[in-house]
Order: C-alpha cells, then sequence, then structure tokens
C-alpha cells in the first residue's frame, strides 16, 4: 500500500491507501469515540458512535477506508445528536452499581456517558431477566453488557478459539415510535442491543476454550470479569508496574496492578495483570500466572557463606533461561574469571542453530520477528508445537488468516484441533517425527527460486519428481439440437397450426480421461494427501506477503545442523520472512551473551535447575533468588527486543549480584550490567532506567529497543545433506507442555489449573484401555516414570505428550535431546 494525504478536522495527515479512518486518526493523536472496534481485528460496526463525516458523506470511522486527498469532519451536529442517543441507548436499564463494579474507574461506558454528556434520558423499555454465569475463570453478567463484541471479536480474530457468540436476549420488541423518533444509528443499535447478548459456540453453560482471558481484558465496562478478580479491589487503588511477561519468548508487555495484601499486612500483593490489549494479546499463563514470587525469602547468612564456598569449590554453572540478560551476562563473566562451565543444554541447542544457520545467511539472528507473521497472508509454521511453545505465535498465524484474509501450512507430529480449528484456510500436515527434514526441502521445493538455488540443490529437488498417469473426470458441454413440435399462428391464414421447430442446448457430461502430472514424493514421505497440491494452489491465490516460523524441534533434532542451513536457504531464496521461536523466556538472551558447555564438569551449582548445590527462584534450593517478577533486568524475546521488566514484589533475600560481589565482582545492583551487555551480539550500550516500555497510538512499540543483527562472515559453502527417510514409529511421546504452563513457575501460580501428569487426547484414550487418572509407567532406552493419565481435548492424535513444568516428572530424562522419542507404555 501507498502512503496517501487525507485531511482531518483540518490537519493533513499521512496515512496508508486502505487504512481505516479511525486508524488514522488515533495514529496522528486525533480522538475519534468508538467503542467496539479492536485496533488489529475486524470492524463489527456494534457501537457506532464514530460517525464521521468523509468527503460530505457520513461514514462509519472504523469501516470506511482512507483514499487520497479525503476530508474527514469528526464532529457536526447531527454526528454529536446521534451519539447523544446512541449513548443514552446504552445506559438504559444499565444496572447502577457502579460503586461496587470491578470496571469502575476504567469503564468505557463511564468515560463515554461523561465525555458526552448524557445528563437526562429519553427512552425507556421493559427490563428482562439478566442473570449472570460462572464460566470457570470467567464471569458473564448480562445486566452490565452493552453487546459491543469485542470480546468475541478478540476471541476470533486475534486468538483464534472462536468460543464466544451473540445469541438471542430474549426481550420484548422496542415500541414502533421510537424508530420515527430516534437518529437511525441509535435506534439500529438499540435494536441490536435489546435483542442480542453474550453465549458460548459449543451451545452449553461451559466454556471450552485456552483460557486467555483476553476476553475480559478487552471488555469495556464490567460484563466480563477475571473470578479471581472480582470484588477484591477498585481500580484506583492498583499501582501500575510495566513490566515484561517471564514465562515464554513472546515477551509481551504487562503492568503487575498491586496494592497492599490486606489491612493487617502491609506488604504488596499482585492482584491482576494487564496489558495494552490493543497492541498484544496475553495467553492464560501471562494473565493469570503472576503469584510465583518467592516470597518468604529472607537473608540467611549460614546459607549465603555455604554458597559461596560451593562456588569456589565448583567447575559448572547449570542454568535454565529463566534469568534476566544481566544474570546471564554475569555468569559469562564469573566463567570468564574462574573458568567455570556454563551448561544450559536448551540455550546451547538455540545458539548451535544459529551459528549454522549464520554460515549460509551471513547474519548472527533470523531476519524477522511476529509481527511479520502477523501481517503476512500467507504463514507456515515448522517444528513448533505453536499454541504452547510460543502461544503469541499462534496468535500472529491467527490473525493472519481472519484479519489479512490469509492462509497457512502447519507442519507437525501432534495433531492439533486448536490449530485446525483456526480455519478453513490452515493446512496441517501430521508428518512422523524425525521428518522435518523432508517438510522443510518441500517448502525450498514449492517456493524458492530455483534460478538462484545452488544448481546440485535443484538436482535434488528434481529427484524427487516424476511423471505419473492418472485418470480426471472433467466436465464437457455439448451442443445438442432437438426437432420439437409447436403451435403457431400461420401469417397468410391466421389460423394455429403444429410446426416443427429445431431447438438447440448445452449439455453437460462428465467424460474421463488420462492425464500426465507431477509426482512429488516429499509429499508422500510426509503423508499429504492427494489434494494437498490443488488446496495449496487454492490458498496461495492473491498472496503476497510470507511468513515461515521455525520452532524448537528443530534446534535438537539429530540433523539440526542440516536444518537450520535449510532454513537459511529458505529465508534467503525465497520470500519467507523468517522467525525463529526460542524455547524459553531468555533463551536467546542467553545464546547471544554466554558461551555455552555440552559438558557437566565434577562439581555443579544449578541455578533453578537440578545440581550439587542449588540456587532456586521457587524456594526449594540451598539459597533462595528471586524470581523474574521480583527483578529489574531485561529480557530478550522472540522479536528481537530487549525488553525491560520491574520488580512487582519484593525480596528479601540474596541475588546473583550479591554472590558475585563476595567474589570479587563490584556492583550495587545487577541493573548495572545493562549497559555492559555484548554489543558484539548485537545489545546497545543503554543503561535500564532510560528503556522505554510501551506503545504508540499507531502501535508502535516503544519497548527497550531492537538488537541489531551483526553481519557474520558466511562460509561460502551453500550445501545441504541429502535426507534420510528414518522416521519415528510405534508409541512415541513428546516433550511439551500443556496450554498455559511452561515451567515450574507457572506450576507454582495458584490460577491456573493444569494439572500434571501424561496426557493423553481424547481419541488416544477411546481406543486403549486407559483411562484418566490411571497410573500408567513409560520407558525408554534412556529411563523410565510413573505419573497419572490426563485427558487432552487440546490434543489429537496417538503421540503421547509429557511436560516439564512439573519437575517432579523428571520428563527430560527420557529424551535424548529430541523432543520425540519411542517408548513403551503400562499401567502401573
Amino acid at each position: 500500500m501507498s502512503k496517501i494525504t487525507i485531511n482531518i478536522d483540518g490537519k493533513e495527515v499521512q496515512t496508508q491507501e486502505g487504512e481505516y479512518l479511525l486508524n488514522a486518526a488515533r495514529a496522528n493523536d486525533i480522538f475519534i469515540p468508538a467503542i467496539c472496534y479492536l485496533t488489529r481485528c475486524s470492524p463489527t460496526l456494534a457501537c457506532r458512535i464514530c460517525l464521521v463525516e468523509a468527503d460530505g458523506k457520513q461514514v462509519y470511522a472504523c469501516n470506511a477506508k482512507a483514499k487520497d486527498g479525503m476530508s474527514i469532519t469528526t464532529s457536526t451536529e447531527t454526528i454529536e445528536k446521534e451519539r447523544r442517543a446512541i449513548m443514552e441507548v446504552y445506559d438504559v436499564n444499565h444496572p447502577l452499581q457502579c460503586g461496587v463494579c470491578d470496571q469502575s474507574g476504567e469503564c468505557e461506558l463511564q468515560n463515554y456517558t461523561l465525555h458526552i454528556g448524557v445528563d437526562a434520558q429519553h427512552y425507556t423499555v421493559k427490563d428482562v431477566d439478566r442473570s449472570s454465569h460462572d464460566w470457570g475463570h470467567l464471569h458473564y453478567d448480562p445486566g452490565l453488557c452493552i453487546v459491543c463484541e469485542r470480546c468475541v471479536t478478540t476471541c476470533k480474530d486475534m486468538i483464534g478459539d472462536n468460543s464466544l457468540k451473540t445469541i438471542p436476549r430474549g426481550a420484548d420488541a422496542l415500541n414502533a415510535e421510537y424508530k420515527g423518533q430516534m437518529p437511525k444509528d441509535a435506534y439500529a443499535m438499540w435494536n441490536k442491543l435489546n435483542k442480542s447478548l453474550i453465549g458460548l459456540t459449543n451451545g452449553t453453560d461451559v466454556l471450552d476454550c485456552t483460557s486467555c482471558g483476553e476476553c475480559a481484558a478487552v471488555c469495556p465496562v464490567g460484563a466480563l470479569v477475571d473470578t479471581h478478580f472480582m470484588y477484591k479491589s477498585n481500580a484506583w487503588e492498583l499501582k501500575q508496574i510495566p513490566a515484561t511477561c517471564g514465562h515464554c519468548s513472546a515477551g509481551c508487555q504487562i503492568s503487575y496492578d498491586v496494592k497492599h495484601a490486606s489491612i493487617e499486612n502491609p506488604e504488596d500483593k499482585i492482584y491482576r495483570v494487564m496489558n495494552e490489549w490493543n497492541y498484544v494479546s496475553l495467553c492464560g499463563a501471562g494473565r493469570y500466572g503472576f503469584d510465583y514470587q518467592n516470597a518468604d525469602a529472607t537473608k540467611d547468612e549460614a546459607a549465603f557463606a555455604n554458597t559461596v564456598e560451593a562456588f569456589k569449590k565448583a567447575d559448572t554453572i547449570c542454568f535454565t533461561s529463566t534469568i534476566t540478560n544481566e544474570e546471564a551476562y554475569l555468569l559469562q563473566k564469573m566463567k570468564e574469571k574462574f573458568g567455570y562451565k556454563l551448561v544450559n543444554n536448551e540455550a546451547k541447542a538455540l545458539q548451535t542453530f544459529l551459528n549454522n544457520y549464520s554460515q549460509i545467511s551471513g547474519k548472527k539472528l533470523y531476519g524477522s520477528d511476529l509481527e511479520a507473521a502477523h501481517h503476512a497472508n500467507f504463514t507456515i509454521s515448522i517444528g513448533s508445537a505453536l499454541k504452547s511453545d510460543n502461544p503469541n505465535a499462534r496468535y500472529a498465524l491467527n490473525n493472519s488468516m481472519t484479519v489479512n484474509k490469509g492462509a497457512g501450512l502447519y507442519f507437525h507430529p501432534v495433531k492439533d484441533p486448536i490449530i485446525e480449528g483456526l480455519g478453513k484456510s490452515i493446512m496441517t500436515v501430521e508428518h512422523a517425527p524425525l521428518q522435518e527434514e523432508a517438510a522443510l526441502y518441500l517448502v525450498l521445493d514449492l517456493f524458492a527460486d530455483k534460478s538462484k538455488l545452488p544448481s546440485d540443490i535443484v538436482e535434488y529437488l528434481a529427484s524427487f519428481h516424476s511423471q505419473k498417469t492418472v485418470t480426471v473426470e472433467e466436465v464437457v458441454k455439448e451442443k445438442v439440437v432437438e426437432i420439437v413440435k409447436e403451435m403457431k399462428v400461420n401469417e397468410e391464414t391466421g389460423e394455429e397450426e403444429e410446426v416443427e421447430v429445431e431447438k438447440s442446448k448445452m449439455v453437460s457430461t462428465k467424460v474421463s480421461k488420462e492425464v500426465e502430472v507431477d509426482d512429488n514424493r516429499l509429499l508422500e514421505i510426509l503423508g499429504a494427501d492427494d489434494k494437498f497440491m490443488e488446496v495449496l494452489e487454492k490458498n496461495l491465490k492473491k498472496k503476497d506477503t510470507f511468513a515461515l516460523m521455525a520452532g524448537p524441534d528443530l534446534y535438537t533434532h539429530p540433523n539440526a545442523k542440516n536444518l537450520a542451513r535449510l532454513v537459511a536457504l529458505i529465508e534467503k531464496y525465497s520470500d519467507f520472512e523468517l522467525t525463529m521461536i526460542p524455547s524459553l523466556t531468555n533463551s536467546l538472551g542467553v545464546a547471544l551473551i554466554c558461551e555455552l558447555d555440552d559438558e557437566k564438569g565434577a562439581y555443579t551449582v544449578g541455578y533453578n535447575t537440578e545440581g550439587d548445590f542449588v540456587l532456586s527462584g521457587l524456594g526449594d534450593g540451598d539459597l533462595d533468588m528471586p524470581a523474574i517478577n521480583q527483578q529489574e533486568g531485561t529480557l530478550t524475546s522472540v522479536n528481537k527486543r530487549v525488553n525491560p521488566t520491574n520488580a512487582a514484589i519484593g525480596y528479601g533475600g540474596y541475588e546473583l549480584n550479591d554472590i558475585a560481589n563476595a567474589l570479587g565482582f563490584e556492583a550495587q545492583n545487577v541493573i548495572d550490567y545493562t549497559v555492559k551487555l555484548p554489543t558484539a551480539s548485537g545489545f546497545k550500550a543503554q543503561e535500564f532506567d532510560n528503556l522505554p516500555n510501551h506503545y504508540e497510538n499507531d502501535g508502535t512499540e516503544v519497548r527497550g529497543y531492537v538488537l541489531e543483527n551483526v553481519a557474520v562472515t558466511p562460509s561460502g559453502d551453500e550445501s545441504v545433506e541429502k535426507f534420510s527417510e528414518d522416521k519415528l514409529e510405534g508409541c512415541i511421546i513428546y516433550l511439551a507442555n500443556p496450554v498455559r504452563q511452561f515451567t515450574g513457575f507457572t506450576y507454582k501460580t495458584k490460577n491456573l489449573d493444569e494439572v500434571s501428569g501424561i496426557y493423553m487426547s481424547e481419541e488416544y484414550l477411546s481406543k486403549t484401555d486407559y483411562n484418566e487418572g490411571d497410573a500408567v509407567t513409560i520407558k525408554t532406552a534412556k529411563g523410565e516414570l510413573t505419573a497419572k493419565v490426563v485427558s487432552d481435548n487440546k490434543i489429537a492424535g496417538d503421540i503421547i505428550v509429557l511436560p516439564t513444568f512439573d519437575k517432579k516428572l523428571n520428563s527430560e530424562a527420557l529424551f535424548d535431546g529430541y523432543r520425540f522419542s519411542t517408548a513403551s507404555i503400562q499401567k502401573g
């Protein structure tokens, strides 16, 4: 789209051709009232108060698109009269319970009623029973609902759950006289409001979704509320602390809303998490998994002395990626000073993958981010259980299909009903484990510019193609002439007589014929169905922006080096914008900062993981450490952005910085190291206190800074290996988490109720004699574990999922690096 100039209320503004007028106004700090519209979603025209005049014609700013030279007036006498009538209608029968409503103080109905000056009511209608509903983590009060449909829209367009819809309210019809007395938009809106309320798409009163809570976040009134927050606090009592979510690599912007715990307890408590919902969506872990702090930590001097001695004795520090960039930097400096081995297997896998990718790409980092997937109209995901590895990647995929009318390809061994439910334009390929190489070769074959690809790769791709003869049916239209008898008037005699007339018509007939077609064996290897190419060609029509998301299954694959090179070739020789999904919170930051080792030494200090001596933010080690919500520092996200986070809750114990200082380092606070993060890896020499954390009105993210993508010298060798057609068969297990769980920190929270165990699909349980709650033992060549069966309707197929969020299961011990393994399973 090209840049154009439009005029809003006498102000010349620049925008994109085809942009909605409301977005253009917001981007230029021009206020147009609107309740129903969400920036990243489709317009619903539910509230209609965004009326403006464009080139003399009254239009809705949320739905009208900008054209070069257009002149817009945001307020006229007619428009203000319409808006006033609409707000009066919204206030009809709205319960006057603002004093106890959870939304009071941040309610858009309150705001607009006051802004538009509604001080009298000219309309009445009989009220109906509007009893409330408890939907698990959500409470819905139809009495407060204004049916703006923001909840429905965000669930459909942003999240992809499609769990909410409007349903009949059962109210009496409006008085017919109002139609002639009221402005037409106000009457139409009221008629809809009077007839509708929000219900569940599954036709029950039980909400079945991925429990993100985004619908409650976008609700402008108190109709949808998180049950854990109901009647807990007034909005104006809460102090908002800007931060970054510490659960996955999405690095979502959040604010912790805190105040004192009670009259008796003055200590701060987190009451809820909020987000800039117009610009970023949270998953359920980010929204509800906030109370994971190490609350009871104290400065135990004897334990600290033992810790210093353990560091003096140790030759290895083993740690997870749920740490800040500053802590990672400190660990690296301790390695350089004392010679420690630094062991972090998942970050090491990503680091090695990036290094192999760089040999072809000539840059340290992948070239794009999830924003590219949001704006693409054709997106591919390979190597990631998308909905649980990084929920925002799933939201990006869904948004590209719903709002951009796009399509997608999802390659993964685990059948996923959530991904399949995103829409008809998502194609899922359920391939066998170890066949990720074949999927990447297929993408290279289908989308790369073969005139630029190295000739040996072109020849290799051609080796998968052959011709085959197939019988097809096609419809052939033939002209058929018939002699029919008709009665006609003889012009000479004037009498009616029977005559023969020739009449022709086109007749369709089906004919079978044999044709030569291309046979791509890569499709057969991957188990794609016979209609794959036909559907793909249909889905690719009018698609011009492409995104590829590569995930953690690739980093630990036995042939990860070749996969990294293939990913680089796809990015280099096709139109795909590439994003790699880091495995954990700060895996990318750790991979860029630390020189990681493969093997442990003789004595290990473990940080949030096992070791001979353990530091733990969960409070279960030899020395307490702060959790992410108790720290200042930065986290590096999947979008290659270094985001600041702040402490929401106080911490009374020691920090890694204290240990470092006892060993000869000198820094008052760990954030003193923010400015020292390695510029050679793309970080910038910026002080922590100077890092911003907000969004502009036009959606521009102003958070921290984006890493420089440092150029590296490519090897000059773009060759790739021929892949083996080996695949895992039999009983297969997969190392992944359910929706809303990531680590031991999410497991610790009170509002996330996913249970630990061995996850099996309903489909799999129906074919076996296992039942939910049965104790089963899983064995692999690496070990065994026993746990209870958990039925999970968010997965399908026969692959069993073992989670990592419960470290008591020690699931990782059953795998040899790669996230899939064959296993045996038996009851007991």
